[in-house]
């Protein structure tokens, strides 16, 4: 892992310094992102962004029709507007106090956000360092590709090596993967 630090630099989380995000734009994001590329997810966003203001109010009332013309599927339109009502409702009020765990069993409840979107809201919106995102692909290819370990058993047990700090182990697994 020394030789990927100093490949790559620090990763972006605590306890280096690393701004939080904003929730609802984040979990937006995460949506957006579920199940593309990277470049994929990141055309799909600024169409989104040049449309819209990434706010509750306004993507709660956006017609599907128009979000759809971005590139976003009708699953991803609804989750939007599912989130949406979630925020205005105040669902996103306090997320920052609470836990790992508390936050992954709130956040579950809006449709089309699983462990994998909050887990990516963890690490990338509020910078927690210890979030270990075995769900994840590319994070999966990495571990295999550096460790040669791919079963889940495996990849829970390797986890622990990076306890407290397994968010910044994943961010090096992706690099290891964008560098291939």
């Amino acid at each position: 892992m020394m030789g990927l630090q100093q490949r790559f630099g620090p990763a972006p989380f605590q306890p280096h310094v690393a701004e939080v995000l904003p929730a609802y734009p984040t979990l937006v994001s995460s949506i957006v992102g579920q199940q593309l590329s990277g470049k994929a997810a990141q055309t799909i966003w600024k169409r989104l962004e040049q449309r819209f203001p990434i706010e509750p109010a306004v993507l709660a009332a956006a017609h599907p029709d128009d979000l759809r013309a971005l590139g976003l599927s009708r699953a991803k339109v609804g989750f939007i507007h599912d989130l949406s009502r979630f925020a205005l409702q105040g669902g996103l009020e306090g997320l920052e106090q609470r836990s790992d765990q508390e936050i992954i069993a709130h956040l579950t409840q809006v449709k089309g956000i699983g462990v994998w979107t909050v887990q990516m809201f963890l690490m990338f919106g509020l910078r927690r360092p210890d979030v270990w995102p075995v769900l994840d692909l590319g994070v999966r290819r990495g571990l295999e590709r550096v460790y040669g370990v791919s079963a889940k058993a495996e990849l829970e047990a390797l986890g622990e090596r990076f306890r407290p700090f397994r968010s910044h182990a994943a961010w090096y697994m992706w690099r290891v993967i964008e560098d291939a």
